[in-house]
């Protein structure tokens, strides 16, 4: 062909502009190929013999024409003119393939090498070509340098050698899927990608489930073409999932990390699956599948997760708990669903508070939130900490750092979960204490979340008994208060009396430790600097501490000159001094009612044993009716016996 010489397309016809007119018409889907007879059978066995044949009935029926004009020699010369027409119009071959391999756009550029027109081979229209090469025989025994030999040599030579190349060309086989499964495209490509991905560095591919971060490597200019991230996450969205499945079955068969499996897995859900990240409620694919599909296609990636904790565990756990949330939304099996959670409970530490807000998508739940889900994730972490704890090798220091850090992680997690669904009108005690008291004591260092919780729950559920709320502020250890905590919870009217009687002892005796330790000072010179005792008592006690406190104060000034430590430290402690003196005070005040209660208790008590106005009942029945559970006993803060502590999370004694 010469350079002038080009095909043009006129709507469904495609000429070949030659300058000779077409003999054959091929017609390719609603495509027709006006073309010539040589060039096609030069290259083309099939159409060759397709072309042969067609002649040979043209010519019998050319022979067999003459003879019937003969036997109507006199019907004129306008019947002669009309055969005339006929005959040229059979010299013009027509053949149909409707079902070409890659369409009328294969065709056309197959029908352009045949020409000698050169073509552009890439990873996308490589697999169409070869089996369009197939399909009309353009073998080399046939022809030198023919299709099927020169798109043999692109794929081996280029796209296999490109991880993102070699999904190209796995993504165009779907077209022609059943040829480019017997030519052996589809397992070439394939096993390509699994070998090229097990050879490359781990951290060329990096954890493309952002789409900011996707975009980014998109426009990076400098990126690697050997293989490693080269953005072939984005390719890899493109497949079809019987595709997918396959390529994600061959990496797990050559041992791939865990890392890029998983990466390849959540990308694709990402891509498939709406409401996987709540900041893109719709899938970014344009076609979303239907129903049946998305739970499918959510269990096959479920299937292949791997075991093993997420190297990216933050963005990872993400990404698990919108496939968890789509599980409840899709009614997935209960399989995988359990698989999801023991996921992420393996990795619990690396969750938000927003990642636990799992709404309650089943009729049979009352509460907003599913309070059950976390508690079995919570149980899954528990278990796996236990496990790891006891196949640890002992004397691994940074292994119990890390495990302790996780666990207090998971306890500031768990207590702001508390706080958000304590609000909740149909979250009932029990489910509330359950999920509180499931962590050990190690996970938290103050118990001040816990409280906040608490002090929710007891706002939100005004209803409930007496008895509820000392069973609700039994979660909490008022040890494990902070002074601002126990400020807050001594004025809290929620608490009930035991609770409150409770912090304030141990308001006061974290006060004295304050004080202790704020007096308490190491020796800078023996002799010089004499030692600061604490003080407690009568008003006594507190003018000799004073002068205690003015000799220290000189000592320390005299040992050490201009020093603002010192000073400091004495302003500290007559700070708390104070405080420890409103405390006191604050709770003699609460002795002096609670015996003023005692006493009226009492005269009640007498009244409904002597008068026989509604005493009958034994025991003093006047204390049941108004539910009093409490003992008579006076509180004193001064008494050696003091509020027994919690000897263990969700077995404490009641008095």
């Amino acid at each position: 062909m010469a350079p002038s010489d080009h095909p043009t397309s006129k709507g469904q016809a495609w000429f070949c502009t030659t300058g000779l007119p077409s003999d054959i018409i091929i017609e390719v889907e609603d495509m027709t190929f006006h073309l010539h007879k040589f060039p096609l059978m030069s290259k083309s066995r099939k159409l060759h013999e397709m072309i042969t044949e067609q002649e040979t009935n043209v010519t019998s029926t050319r022979i067999q024409k003459p003879a019937e004009r003969d036997n109507d020699a006199g019907d004129g010369d306008e019947e002669i003119e009309e055969e005339t027409e006929e005959i040229e119009e059979d010299q013009q071959c027509c053949i149909s393939f409707p079902d070409f391999p890659g369409g009328s756009e294969t065709f056309e550029t197959a029908a352009k090498f045949c020409y000698g027109v050169k073509i552009e081979l890439s990873a996308t229209n490589v697999a169409p070509l070869r089996c369009a090469g197939d399909y009309l025989e353009m073998t080399e025994e046939y022809s030198e340098d023919n299709l099927i030999s020169k798109t043999e040599r692109f794929l081996s030579q280029t796209v296999l050698k490109s991880i993102k190349d070699s999904i190209k060309t796995l993504n165009s086989c779907k077209n022609v899927l059943s040829l480019a499964e017997t030519l052996g495209i589809v397992q070439r490509c394939i096993d390509a990608v699994a070998v090229r991905a097990s050879a490359a560095d781990p951290s060329l591919f990096g954890w493309p489930v952002n789409d900011a971060a996707i975009e980014a490597n998109t426009r990076r200019k400098g990126a690697s073409r050997t293989g490693g991230m080269d953005s072939w996450f984005e390719e890899l969205g493109h497949l079809s999932l019987p595709l997918f499945k396959r390529l994600i079955s061959a990496m797990k068969g050559r041992d791939l990390s865990s890392e890029v499996i998983e990466s390849c897995l959540m990308f694709y859900a990402k891509k498939y699956i709406p409401g996987i990240s709540r900041s893109s409620r719709k899938a970014s694919s344009s076609s979303i599948p239907s129903e049946n599909e998305q739970r499918e296609l959510l269990e096959t990636i479920i299937t292949n997760l791997p075991a093993e904790k997420s190297s990216n565990a933050s963005t990872a756990t993400r990404i698990l708990f919108g496939l968890l949330r789509t599980a409840n939304i899709l009614n997935a099996s209960e399989a995988s669903r359990t698989a999801l959670e023991r996921k992420i409970g393996s990795q619990l530490e690396q969750a938000t508070l927003d990642d636990l807000l799992i709404p309650s998508y089943s009729y049979l739940n009352e509460t907003l939130y599913d309070v059950a889900c976390v508690e079995r994730i919570l149980g899954y972490f528990l278990n796996g900490l236990e496990e790891r704890l006891t196949t640890s090798i002992q004397g691994e220091e940074e292994n119990s750092r890390g495990r302790s850090a996780a666990l207090m992680l998971v306890g500031k997690l768990i207590d702001g979960y508390l706080s958000e669904i304590a609000s909740d009108n149909n979250l009932l005690p029990e489910k509330f204490c359950e999920l509180a008291v499931a962590l050990p004591d190690q996970a938290r260092l103050f118990d001040d979340g816990l409280y906040r919780a608490v002090d929710v729950y007891l706002k939100a559920h005004s209803w409930i008994s007496e008895a509820e709320r000392e069973r609700i502020c039994g979660v909490m250890d008022c040890q494990k208060l902070t002074l601002e905590a126990c400020t807050h919870a001594a004025q809290n009217e929620r608490l009930p009396l035991r609770a409150v009687v409770q912090v304030l002892f141990f308001e006061q005796l974290q006060l004295r430790q304050a004080i202790a330790g704020t007096l308490m000072v190491a020796d800078v010179a023996p002799g010089d600097i004499p030692r600061l005792s604490i003080l407690d008592g009568g008003e006594g006690d507190r003018e000799s501490g004073e002068e205690e406190e003015t000799t220290g104060v000189v000592g320390v000034a005299r040992a050490q000159e201009g020093s603002s430590t010192w000073r400091n430290a004495v302003r500290e402690n007559q700070v708390l001094r104070l405080d420890m003196d409103s405390m006191r005070t604050r709770v003699q005040e609460l002795e002096r009612e609670c015996s003023t209660m005692k006493k009226t208790i009492q005269k009640i008590d007498k009244v409904g044993k002597h008068g026989g106005a509604g005493g009958g009942e034994k025991g003093g029945g006047w204390r049941s009716k108004l539910g009093c559970k409490f003992k008579t006993q006076v509180c004193d803060s001064h008494e050696p016996t003091v509020v027994e502590g919690r000897k263990g999370r969700g077995h404490r004694h009641r008095q």
